[in-house]
């Protein structure tokens, strides 16, 4: 009989669902030079204001003609050149052509171009040596894009392709919405900063640095306010300090069961908790809520539960604010090379390796210990094999969803 999750967790799709009832995208808007857009997200649909290409043009080196000369089989006139940035001018009649540069104009009074290899040159003439199609090699007007067609929507997230795909419209200023600004720290007595000696019982903290760096590749403007001890007062403090000026604050430690967690509790006192649990492998301790001015998502301590859950929901609710359109996933379809171990209960994000062998078929297996200290594993992987929340054991063989590594852990 299938174990069901304790009902006290929550699953991830319901997670998700709630984030959405909870998290109001910001409203704030500003009009920014395409050279600072990178990572905005577009407040307003673009339209294009001109046709691309703006004239029809040559896709190939070659003659510009007129396909109506083509059934005579007679030697054309070539009576000018043709070049990108440099068009010929006059009117091509019966029996002439014009040599022609791919991004070349199209002269008027010809509509096809004959590439180079299929014409035979003697002096200021051409003999057709090969088949040409009507209207081969011409790029018409507006045939990447028609003029007032929308090119970017409200909410996509601006990447550098589209920056290159405005500046290509002669578009400068692009509409967006403003940066969301994120206030981080870590809790927890026990943690240390990189470059000074461990005390007995002590660790790094690694959690903070992962999660600002994964920030700032999803180009959100952070605040770092470093690590905070596990005292209510001092907690009472931060959230107070980070609720005045950012739009959500991220903490990593402090919302498991024990008893020197405060976090949830100065949450639910500062402001609501709406969930914090989750039903999934690794990162069930997982808090969100709202505080006066701000959402809240305090994230497990363990390393590997911190970034499973910052990729899996803080994303989301991050996303979310912004305004950014939903993005779904690609899952692929893997086949098991090893077993992979597994409880049916919680949805199950296990680091894993993939490859495709001789035929290509994609292959996957665990990637090292699967425990929620291991943060190592992640440089051995580059998948998560997601295993469904009622799943067992996964033997070899059997098929298996995958989720690549984007750019946030490569």
């Amino acid at each position: 009989m299938t174990q069901l999750q304790n009902p006290k967790w929550l699953p991830l799709a319901e997670a998700l669902e709630k984030m959405a009832e909870v998290i109001e995208p910001i409203s704030d808007v500003e009009t920014i030079a395409i050279s600072e857009a990178k990572g905005r997200v577009a407040a307003l649909d673009v339209a294009s204001p001109i046709n691309v290409p703006p004239f029809a043009n040559s896709a190939m080196d070659g003659y510009a003609i007129r396909f109506a000369d083509v059934e005579h089989r007679e030697p054309l006139q070539v009576i000018g050149k043709s070049f990108a940035g440099e068009p010929f001018t006059g009117k091509v009649g019966p029996r002439q052509c014009v040599r022609i540069m791919t991004g070349a104009a199209l002269p008027a009074g010809v509509d096809t171009v004959v590439m180079q290899e299929n014409v035979s040159v003697e002096g200021d003439t051409i003999q057709l040596t090969g088949s040409v199609r009507f209207k081969e090699a011409v790029r018409p007007v507006g045939d990447d894009i028609k003029q007032h067609s929308t090119i970017l929507v409200a909410g996509k997230k601006i990447a550098p392709i589209d920056i290159g795909l405005l500046a290509s419209l002669g578009i400068a200023q692009v509409t967006v919405k403003r940066q969301l600004r994120v206030a981080i720290f870590s809790s927890g007595d026990e943690l240390t900063l990189p470059g000074y000696p461990l005390k007995e019982g002590h660790i790094y903290d690694s959690n903070r640095f992962a999660l600002i760096a994964m920030l700032e590749a999803l180009d959100y403007d952070v605040m770092d306010l470093g690590i905070v001890p596990d005292e209510m007062d001092a907690l009472r403090s931060a959230f107070a300090k980070a609720d005045e000026s950012a739009d959500l604050v991220l903490c990593s430690g402090g919302v498991s069961v024990g008893d020197a967690d405060y976090t949830k509790d100065v949450l639910a006192e500062m402001g609501q908790v709406e969930f914090w649990k989750l039903a999934i492998k690794p990162g069930k301790p997982l808090a969100l809520g709202r505080l006066p001015n701000s959402i809240f998502i305090g994230l497990p301590g363990n390393p590997v539960s911190a970034v499973v859950t910052f990729i899996q929901v803080a994303q989301a609710a991050l996303g979310m604010l912004s305004g950014e359109l939903p993005k779904q996933d690609l899952a692929l379809p893997a086949v098991a090379a090893e077993r992979f171990r597994k409880r049916p209960g919680r949805l199950d994000f296990q680091r894993a390796y993939c490859w495709t062998d001789e035929s290509g078929q994609l292959l996957v297996r665990p990637a090292g210990k699967q425990t929620s200290g291991v943060l190592s594993s992640f440089t051995h992987s580059n998948c998560f094999a997601c295993l469904e929340l009622e799943r067992g054991p996964v033997d070899e063989g059997e098929k298996v969803n995958l989720l690549l590594f984007d750019h946030l852990l490569q």
